[in-house]
């Protein structure tokens, strides 16, 4: 398979001409460095649904949470082509029911982990190289950990340090950042993804990107946590991620697109759920998957579209399959998905900056996933006690954001959860949310 790509990749390589000299723009000033800053508030409120009974991880209705983050992007150019980025950030608040009870959780905003009091955290600290290859040259406009300036079209980058795996896969131009754009968990990435975080959703690793024309082929290492969806990451890869991805842009009619396709293998200590099971019945212990955890390696892959199709529209698909016999780890329990979607912004009625978003999201499980939550087991996120009617979580997500000003927005945001945790039983949720952005 990766003998596959790099061919790709390379005949992507053959084929690309770069643009003459005097059909590229003036180039963009070299920063050496930039300070820029984000604040995120969301409150996010689920009004009543059937819920005949509830378990560990399951959703209360009625009830409402807030999260706040403020965040600081510190970057410094310390040679040509290097970057070296810190982000100090505070955060407080919680999910709602801390963050539990649907696969596809309702606000990427919440962590895994709530504190009524604000606290810090250094979410990321990295390094990031960038080692020109020719073909032409590309403004970079500068951003959140994005220096301004120039780069070559073909090109090796390596980034280094403690960063998000979702910083270089799975990227999508509509759908991948809560704090602009869908707020569910996987709507913002393909669910399917079991990408190595800690409770943050930050690891530490290495990438490295090799853009060549019109394709792009990424490869990394990240350390998973050391227990299953846990706050303490693994230092020495002892439990890791690999991660591989192929991207190819292009152009159609005028209108920019990408497809991607993404892969990763997990290996660490895992359970199979069916052998949690076989003990549980053995024993009469309750089911617990941490006592047959083994060495073991779990992998998934998934699809990922963006298609511009007029200057104002554009749409968006993923599509994943993961290993279901075996319990996912970072992420959340979500073994095939399928989302599809779009975005128009505001030009239309005068508000340019304006955007509606639109996004149908389809997760489900293996039938050894829904054996063990149907037998009690608990999940990464879910977990209602028993399963007795088990269904895909199908979601709706529409979400108006308004521009106010340059540096601040308000988003209105509408979700219809149907069979939250898998569950017929229980649900349709109904969750509203308003969210307060702010940046410079």
């Amino acid at each position: 398979m990766t003998q596959t790509l790099f061919l790709a990749v390379a005949a992507g390589c053959l084929s690309f001409l770069p643009l003459p000299a005097a059909a590229q723009d003036a180039d963009q000033p070299t920063q050496d460095w930039a300070v820029h800053g984000q604040a995120t508030f969301v409150v996010q409120g689920v009004g009543g649904f059937a819920s005949p009974y509830r378990g560990t991880n399951s959703l209360a209705p009625k009830q409402t949470k807030e999260t706040v983050d403020a965040t600081l992007f510190l970057g410094v150019r310390p040679w040509a082509g290097g970057e070296i980025w810190a982000n100090p950030e505070i955060d407080q608040g919680f999910g709602l029911s801390n963050t539990l009870g649907v696969a596809g959780f309702p606000s990427a905003e919440a962590y895994k982990v709530g504190r009524s009091n604000p606290y810090f955290r250094l979410q990321r600290l990295f390094f990031r190289q960038t080692i020109g290859l020719g073909g032409g040259h590309e403004n970079i406009a500068p951003g959140a950990n994005q220096l301004g300036g120039t780069r070559d079209g073909n090109r090796v980058v390596i980034t280094a340090g403690k960063f998000g795996v979702g910083d270089v896969f799975d990227t999508n131009a509509y759908a991948h950042d809560p704090r602009s754009d869908f707020l569910n968990w996987a709507a913002v990435d393909a669910g399917t993804f079991d990408y190595a975080a800690d409770a943050w959703g930050y690891s530490t690793g290495v990438a490295v990107e090799y853009y060549c024309g019109a394709w792009t082929l990424r490869v990394g290492a990240f350390n998973l946590s050391k227990v299953p969806n846990g706050e303490t990451l693994e230092r020495d890869f002892s439990q890791f991620q690999l991660d591989a991805e192929i991207e190819h842009r292009h152009s159609i009619a005028g209108h920019p697109g990408a497809v991607r396709v993404t892969l990763f293998r997990n290996h660490g200590r895992f359970s199979r759920y069916d052998d949690a099971l076989a003990r549980s019945a053995a024993t009469g212990d309750p089911i617990d998957l941490a006592l047959t955890r083994r060495p073991m390696t779990r992998i998934g892959v998934h699809f990922n579209l963006e298609q511009e199709l007029t200057g104002n529209f554009g749409v968006f698909a993923r599509a994943g399959i993961a290993d279901g016999a075996i319990e996912p780890y970072d992420f959340t329990d979500i073994d095939r998905t399928a989302q599809i979607g779009a975005m128009l912004h505001g030009a239309g009625w005068g508000r340019k900056d304006d955007r509606i978003g639109l996004a149908l999201i389809a997760n489900g499980i293996s039938a050894e996933h829904r054996r063990y939550l149907a037998s009690g087991g608990i999940g990464v996120l879910v977990g209602d006690g028993k399963l007795p009617d088990a269904g895909a979580e199908e979601i709706a997500e529409l979400f108006y954001a308004l521009h106010i000003a340059p540096a601040f927005e308000a988003t209105v945001d509408a979700q219809h959860i149907a069979n939250p945790g898998y569950n017929r039983e229980r649900g349709p949720a109904n969750v509203l949310a308003l969210r307060l952005h702010a940046a410079f």
